[in-house]
């Protein structure tokens, strides 16, 4: 169950305490200068954006309202984490359907910590042979990375935390908040 205290800046989920950590003005202001930095590098080339569902659903439908460029879009559902913490495998659930070979692609993912996902899922994408591949996600976690795994475009570089809202959730609660709350408590 989650509800808001009267605070308005504190989320709780179960019996986990989230603060206010970026408001939905500085994650809107963050997203219109990354997309100004996409359409100055594919100005006249049509990427493709692989959305990774579910968590960066929120994140692209805004970053690619705000291109003024011609793109494609493409979904995929791939998944490493379990409530708080990676399983340490990754599960495919569901591949792209558009065809890559020669496209300039780039993945839009919520978040990168330890960067077992996009280690595990690059390889793949660069099997279908792109003309260019880039990652852009909405958070980073530069403490927490356990892989060396390419990131082109960063919103937000934050700490090892966990986080939720904006289309980040805990056990698939919180995704709907227009805001970023971070966990104020380690997690028992």
């Amino acid at each position: 169950m989650m509800y808001f205290s009267e605070k308005k800046d504190v989320v709780t989920i179960g019996a986990l305490d989230f603060v206010l950590y970026l408001s939905a003005r500085e994650i809107q202001n963050k997203i219109r200068e990354v997309a100004k930095q996409i359409e100055n590098d594919y100005a006249n080339e049509n990427p493709l954006f692989l959305i990774v569902l579910n968590g960066a659903f929120m994140f692209a439908a805004d970053l690619i309202r705000n291109l003024d460029i011609a793109c494609d879009v493409d979904f995929v559902k791939v998944s490493s984490y379990k409530g708080l913490a990676s399983t340490g495998r990754l599960d495919v659930k569901i591949a792209n359907e558009k065809e890559l070979k020669g496209r300039h692609v780039i993945i839009l993912e919520d978040i990168v910590d330890s960067g077992f996902t996009l280690d595990q899922y690059l390889p793949m994408v660069q099997a279908q042979d792109p003309a260019s591949l880039k990652v852009c996600t909405l958070l980073e976690k530069p403490e927490a990375k356990k892989f060396e795994t390419q990131v082109d475009y960063t919103c937000f570089k934050i700490p090892t935390k966990f986080v939720i809202g904006y289309g980040l959730d805990f056990d698939e609660a919180g995704r709907n908040l227009p805001h970023i709350y971070q966990l104020i408590d380690e997690y028992r």
